[in-house]
């Protein structure tokens, strides 16, 4: 064989070799940075971005709320690619955005996409998409509202409906919440609440310090009649422990006006 026969052999080789490197760095590239390394967000809405994904498009993750926590955080910008002012996806933003940040009803939700211009019917379909994944429960929220209220506040059931209804929530919502307590838990509650505060009275007479505790209850919803009776039995109780001399206390039943339990 000719001497030059054998170059182009090599040169294919070389060649050859050049080439598989090539793709072997291409295959390496392309393994590194690819979709099965990106940690999985768990939630159910697609993250907003430049990929234009279609509004009405859910992926195969089940919703959870504390992927929807996470969602918010990220989707919540101050722009998105392809989110209009009007868009489910900005909608949706905004819905976890608070979320996130604390339980909310869904006429909380709704007042706060109306304020950001959201049409009214992209809301109503956002807004029912939540209610079905269970992000979005007024009953729920009513329960934790009253538990929370009237255990940490001590309210009563009358302050505890006004601020739900404030809230948003319906009022057949709102009465299965307070049902849940009754007139021995207001009475117990309020006595806690006089309780702690009789002492600082002590000193004042008496009946500015019955106004006082008097005014106290009053504005954590309890009826004037239980008022007057708790308020009553504690300065009795109080007079007698302190040796103070003792005043006539039933004026006090008096101003109460018999109010009903609501």
């Amino acid at each position: 064989m000719a001497p030059d026969s054998g170059q182009p052999r090599q040169g294919s080789r070389s060649a050859r070799g050049r080439a598989s490197g090539r793709t072997r760095g291409t295959a390496h590239l392309v393994l590194v940075p690819g979709p099965g390394s990106m940690p999985e967000t768990g939630d159910e809405y697609p993250a907003e971005g430049p990929t234009g994904a279609d509004p009405g498009h859910t992926g195969s993750g089940a919703m959870t709320p504390g992927g929807a926590d996470t969602q918010g955080a990220s989707s919540a910008g101050v722009s998105s690619g392809d989110a209009g002012p009007g868009s489910e996806e900005a909608a949706r933003a905004i819905c976890l955005r608070l979320l996130t940040s604390a339980p909310r009803t869904r006429a909380q939700l709704a007042t706060a996409l109306r304020k950001r211009m959201i049409p009214d019917t992209v809301a109503e379909s956002v807004l029912g998409r939540f209610a079905e994944v269970g992000l979005i429960d007024d009953a729920a929220f009513a329960r934790a509202w009253v538990e929370s209220r009237h255990h940490g506040r001590g309210l009563a059931r009358r302050a505890l409906s006004a601020e739900l209804r404030q809230r948003g929530v319906p009022d057949g919502e709102v009465r299965s919440a307070v049902s849940a307590l009754g007139p021995q838990d207001e009475l117990d509650a309020a006595r806690r609440l006089v309780a702690r505060r009789v002492a600082a009275s002590r000193g004042k007479p008496m009946p500015a310090r019955a106004r006082q505790l008097m005014g106290m209850l009053a504005r954590k919803g309890y009826p004037a009649g239980l008022a007057a009776q708790v308020v009553r039995e504690a300065l009795e109780e109080d007079q007698e422990d302190t040796s103070q001399p003792h005043t006539g206390l039933a004026w006090i039943s008096e101003e109460a006006g018999g109010d009903d339990w609501p």
